[in-house]
C-alpha cells in the first residue's frame, strides 16, 4: 500500500497538461531539478538532505542512477515513500565514466518532466549541499531579473574558495549547480554531448554568446565534497584533463601560460601546473577535435584576453586582483 500510495502521488504530480511557455516576469517562479549520479553512495545522502530541507521546495526532481556498482540507487530508494515529489530513473551500467553519459542522463531525466509547469531548471550534482534558503535565494534572482538566463553561487572544496582559486568570476556558474531559465535552456539546446567534457561550460558560455544574463551570486555558497574533476582518478589525472579541455573548449595559448604559472603556485605546487600545461600541450599536438564552434572559440578567447588586461591593470595599479569581481574590472578594458 505504501508503494501504492507513493506511486498514485506521483502520477498526480507528473499527470499535467502540457505546459505552454510562461510568462516568468513577477511571478513566483517554479523550478524542478535534474541529478546524474554514478557511484555516489558517499555524498549523496548529503544532497538529498539539503533538497528536502529547503524554504522553497522543487516541483519534481528526477535523480537518474547512471549505472551505479554500489548504494546510490538504495540510498535514493529509501527516501522515496516519503517525498513522491523525487523520482529514481535507473539506466544500464556503462564501462566508462563519461560527461557524455552525464548528457544523455540529465536528457533522458528532463523528457520526464518537460510538461511539468515550471520557468526554471536546475542541474544538481550529486556530491554538494547546501544551506535551506539556497534555491529560495536564487529563485527570487530570477523572478526580479527578467534578462536573468543561468544563475547559481561561488563554491566551496577543501582547501579551495572558487571566488578566490578561479578566475572564472561572478559572470560564470559552476557546473555542479546551474540553474537555467527554462526559455535560456530551450535556446542554447540545453546540454551537448560530449565525451571528453565540458558540457556544462559550453551551456553558460552559449548563453553568454547569445545575450543572456550569467551571474554567479557571492551571497551564497554550496559545498563541493569531491575535488572537481576527481571522480575515479586523481588530482593530477584530473589537472591533465583539465589542460586537454582547456586545449578543445577553445582556450587562447596566451591564456593558458599565464593559468599554468599561477597554477604552480597552488598544491600540489609546481606538478599540478605541469599537468595543466602536459595536458594543454598533448591535445594541442594530437590535434584534439573541439566540440566548440568557431564562434564561441573567438568568444571565448576575446573574454579571455580581456581578462588579461584587466589583470595587468589592476596589477599596474598596485592593486590585489579580485578574481571573483574581474568582470567589472573586464568591462572597464572594453
Amino acid at each position: 500500500m505504501l508503494y501504492q500510495r507513493r506511486d498514485a502521488a506521483r502520477e498526480r504530480r507528473m499527470a499535467t497538461p502540457e505546459r505552454s511557455p510562461p510568462v516568468d516576469f513577477g511571478i513566483k517562479m517554479r523550478y524542478i531539478l535534474i541529478t546524474s549520479a554514478r557511484n555516489e553512495e558517499k555524498f549523496i545522502e548529503r544532497t538529498i538532505c539539503s533538497v528536502v530541507a529547503q524554504t522553497r521546495l522543487p516541483e519534481y526532481w528526477v535523480i537518474v542512477d547512471d549505472g551505479s556498482t554500489d548504494r546510490t540507487a538504495a540510498i535514493i530508494q529509501s527516501y522515496l515513500e516519503t517525498y513522491p515529489w523525487i523520482e529514481l530513473l535507473r539506466r544500464p551500467n556503462r564501462a566508462d565514466r563519461s560527461f557524455a553519459g552525464k548528457a544523455h542522463a540529465v536528457n533522458a531525466a528532463f523528457e520526464r518532466v518537460k510538461h511539468l509547469q515550471f520557468e526554471v531548471i536546475g542541474n544538481l550534482d550529486a556530491d554538494v549541499s547546501f544551506g535551506p534558503d539556497y534555491f529560495a535565494f536564487l529563485m527570487e534572482r530570477f523572478s526580479t531579473e527578467p534578462k536573468l538566463g543561468v544563475a547559481g553561487t561561488p563554491f566551496t572544496e577543501e582547501g579551495y574558495d572558487s571566488t578566490k582559486d578561479s578566475f572564472e568570476g561572478e559572470n560564470y556558474v559552476a557546473g555542479p549547480c546551474q540553474l537555467f531559465r527554462y526559455r535560456c535552456f530551450q535556446e542554447i539546446g540545453g546540454y551537448v554531448p560530449n565525451r571528453a567534457g565540458g558540457v556544462d561550460w559550453i551551456a553558460v558560455m552559449t548563453a553568454r554568446m547569445r545575450g543572456w544574463k550569467v551571474q554567479s551570486f557571492s551571497e551564497k555558497r554550496f559545498h563541493h565534497h569531491r575535488t572537481m574533476g576527481t571522480a575515479e582518478r586523481g588530482i593530477l589525472s584530473a589537472l591533465f584533463s583539465y589542460g586537454e579541455k582547456d586545449y578543445y573548449l577553445g582556450g587562447s595559448p596566451t591564456w593558458q601560460l599565464f593559468r599554468v604559472a599561477y597554477r604552480m603556485t597552488k598544491k600540489p605546487v609546481l606538478t599540478g601546473g605541469l599537468a595543466l600545461l602536459f595536458g594543454y600541450c598533448s591535445a594541442a599536438l594530437r590535434r584534439m577535435e573541439r566540440p566548440v564552434t568557431p564562434e564561441l572559440m573567438r568568444f571565448h578567447r576575446r573574454e579571455q584576453m580581456r581578462k588579461l588586461k584587466a589583470v595587468f591593470r589592476t596589477l599596474f595599479r598596485l592593486k590585489k586582483v579580485d578574481n571573483f569581481s574581474l568582470a567589472t574590472a573586464q568591462r572597464e578594458t572594453r
